[in-house]
Order: C-alpha cells, then structure tokens, then sequence
C-alpha cells in the first residue's frame, strides 16, 4: 500500500502547477493534502471528481484558510470530520478515514 501526504499550501495554485499530472502519474492508495485553502465547491472540477478515488474534503468555515482532503482507491468504513470541539472543528484540521486494517 502507498500512502503520501504532502501539505500543498492551497489546491488551486498547485494545481496549476501539475498536481493533478503528478497524482495520476503516482497513482497513491491514498493520497491527504492539507492546507487546501478552498471550499470543496472551489476545487477544480477533476480534483473534486477524480477517476478510480473516493474524495473527502473537510473545508474550514473561513474561506481561503486550513482544510484538508482526502483521496483514496480504498472506500474507508467511516470518516470523521471533527474533533467534537467547534473552536477547532471550524478550521477543518481533520478528516479521518477508518479502514479493515487501520485508521
């Protein structure tokens, strides 16, 4: 299983840089990005619907600041988006995805 994480410093300018090449190029299991610094309605059309990957996206409630997403081949069991804390819940810090063999 390959897993990457990398904190990309917001999804749309990176993706004028390549990123959706690099990723189909790379292929992850799973692939989590932070500081994607959008909305999900914000992300380019093929980032938000990417062949062969499950996408999750935890957004901050301020646009243009934090939020983190998810993309994976694997369909997790559940997924979680907050701490249960709304000081932090609102900065979309986390977003995690329970698989058979591990979180």
């Amino acid at each position: 299983m390959r897993i990457i994480c990398w904190n990309i410093n917001g999804i749309r300018a990176i993706d004028k840089k390549g990123l959706f090449e690099w990723f189909m190029f790379e292929q992850p299991d799973i692939l989590c990005v932070q500081e994607i610094k959008a909305l999900s309605e914000q992300f380019p059309p093929h980032l938000r619907n990417t062949p062969e990957y499950y996408v999750y996206i935890a957004s901050a409630e301020r646009k243009g600041y934090s939020g983190v997403a998810t993309y994976t081949k694997i369909k997790p069991q559940s997924i979680e988006t907050e701490f249960g804390i709304e000081k932090f819940d609102i900065e979309g810090r986390i977003l995690i995805t329970e698989y058979s063999q591990f979180i």
